[in-house]
């Protein structure tokens, strides 16, 4: 054993990092026994360095997961308990150093392998997990639960000085006398530190709030977990490649909100969805059977992050803006993002053909394909399919805004001015505010049953104005083929159930499936 110094702050120093730390894994342990909801599989299944495969192993069965979910609460508790009472302090302390090891190599601080954990902050390799580990190592070869602690009165009677003083005291020195009483005291010490845990950990749970970083502690969004999903999301062919029938939207993850005038909301969404964030909706999406998202250019550097971090299969559409002074600049970049197919978004196509420009839109399609890429045109306004189809462009589908009327925002039909998604906003509360994507959806699936190529429908909630099931309904029922939604990570399984549901169980079709 170390020996510990004649200085008699010591043994109260280690005593009182034994407790704080203690206090915490008691905390942690406890606030996972009540809830019921709690399961470390998420964690488990984030793990992305070279011991990843084991932690998802680990929580790819239902009888191993309950194990794990069993021994890490307990655990957490059982050694929370122990370091505050000084109790079997070697025992406790090495258990906590095995259970902190295994969270700092599920998720170690360095090479982006942290993303997907919540954590309190991360220094280069230096993680609180280290810290603390650190800590416990310091505790379990000094014997802390002497100091403090009811291990010292465990200790026979014929040790009853601290290992250090025998450790330093001459071979025929005489101890001195033990004063009972205050040694019980000592012994003692932890309870009033544990009388006071239990106190405030009453009082949290009367009135909750967030005083821990844990999957746990944290404040709760009520959203159901991959293991409610229904069944498998359909999916139909574009092009080569096999697609889920709905398709992740990018607009949330990028912050850019439909929000009317709700002036905050962009911000809002921005700082919800962190890098962190958003690798896991990726990832928790990809659970769910969603295996497509669209997406922009600047989103790339966070998505061709998850697909190297967490091995990810997803398909990317994107979105590709021709700009006057660097027409296929936007193209050759997104190419070189690893696209899987490009379309151009909905505002440029808007653009090129209220400006008359269609041809351009027939350059940037040609180009696209030449490169050797399935190529789109992604439209709000229905003059812009008229155009491209009357200018026979070889487009190999579209990307077309469609959604019903039937919300209060919804400004009246004799207000709607074409070309004005996106484009206009006006004071006056009848006409457009970022309020409606699709000005004329009946003359929309009217159209598109006639046209023979894939039709992926977008907005098909208009920002969020419509329920899922009514919005996903109306947009298969009227031909879509796929539908692209944005999504938050607490609505992914939901809107999954009810996608899935809504494919079985859809009726009303008239237009044939072009996938």
């Amino acid at each position: 054993m170390i020996p510990i110094s004649k200085n008699k702050i010591v043994p109260g120093l280690l005593a009182l990092l034994r407790i704080l730390i203690g206090w915490q894994f008691l905390y942690e342990g406890l606030i996972k026994l009540l809830d019921p909801a709690w399961t470390a599989r998420p964690y488990l299944e984030g793990s992305r360095w070279i011991f990843g495969d084991i932690f998802r192993w680990m929580a790819s069965g239902t009888s191993g997961i309950h194990i794990i979910d069993f021994l890490n609460a307990w655990g957490l508790t059982a050694v929370g308990l122990a370091l505050m009472l000084g109790l079997f302090t070697r025992l406790a302390s090495w258990a906590g150093i095995i259970m902190l090891s295994m969270y700092y190599l599920a998720y170690p601080p360095f090479g982006g392998y942290s993303y997907g954990a919540v954590n309190e902050g991360s220094y280069l390799i230096v993680s609180k997990n280290l810290i603390e580990l650190a800590a416990l190592l310091v505790l379990a070869f000094t014997r802390s639960g002497n100091f403090f602690g009811l291990d010292m009165l465990l200790k026979k009677k014929k040790s009853e000085i601290t290992p250090a003083a025998k450790d330093e005291a001459e071979p025929d020195a005489v101890p001195e006398p033990v004063n009972k009483r205050r040694e019980l005291l000592k012994g003692l010490a932890g309870l009033p530190f544990l009388a006071g845990f239990a106190g405030a950990f009453l009082k949290e749970l009367a009135e909750p709030s967030a005083d821990a970083i844990s999957g746990a502690t944290m404040p709760k969004v009520t959203y159901k977990h991959i293991s409610e999903l229904k069944g498998e999301l359909p999916k139909g062919k574009l092009g080569n490649f096999e697609i889920t029938r709905m398709i992740m939207g990018c607009n949330l993850i990028g912050g850019w909100a439909h929000a009317r005038d709700l002036l905050y909301a962009n911000t809002l969404f921005k700082a919800y969805n962190t890098n962190q964030k958003i690798l896991e909706t990726f990832h928790l999406a990809e659970m769910a059977g969603i295996n497509a998202t669209f997406i922009t250019n600047s989103d790339y550097p966070i998505f061709n992050k998850y697909l190297k971090l967490y091995n990810g299969k997803m398909h990317s559409i994107c979105q590709t803006y021709l700009k006057p002074d660097d027409f296929f600049g936007d193209i050759d970049k997104a190419i070189g993002n690893g696209a899987n197919t490009l379309y151009i978004q909905g505002g440029e196509g808007d653009r090129y053909v209220r400006e008359g420009n269609v041809k351009k839109l027939g350059e940037a399609i040609e180009y696209i394909k030449k490169k050797g890429y399935m190529a789109g045109i992604g439209a709000h306004s229905l003059e812009v399919i008229k155009a491209v189809e009357k200018e026979g462009i070889p487009v190999d589908y579209y990307v077309k805004t469609h959604h019903n009327d039937n919300y209060w925002s919804a400004h009246p039909e004799s207000q709607r001015v074409e070309w004005s998604v996106d484009y206009k906003r006006y004071d006056d509360h009848n006409m457009i505010h970022d309020n409606m994507f699709d000005l004329f959806h009946e003359k929309t699936s009217e159209l598109m049953k006639g046209i023979n190529k894939p039709w992926i429908a977008f907005k098909v909630l208009a920002g969020g104005a419509i329920e899922p099931k009514d919005g996903f309904r109306f947009a298969f029922e009227n031909g879509a083929d796929f539908i692209c939604v944005g999504m938050f990570d607490f609505q992914i399984v939901d809107d999954v159930n009810t996608a899935t549901r809504v494919l079985l169980e859809l009726k009303n079709r008239q237009r044939p499936w072009y996938s």
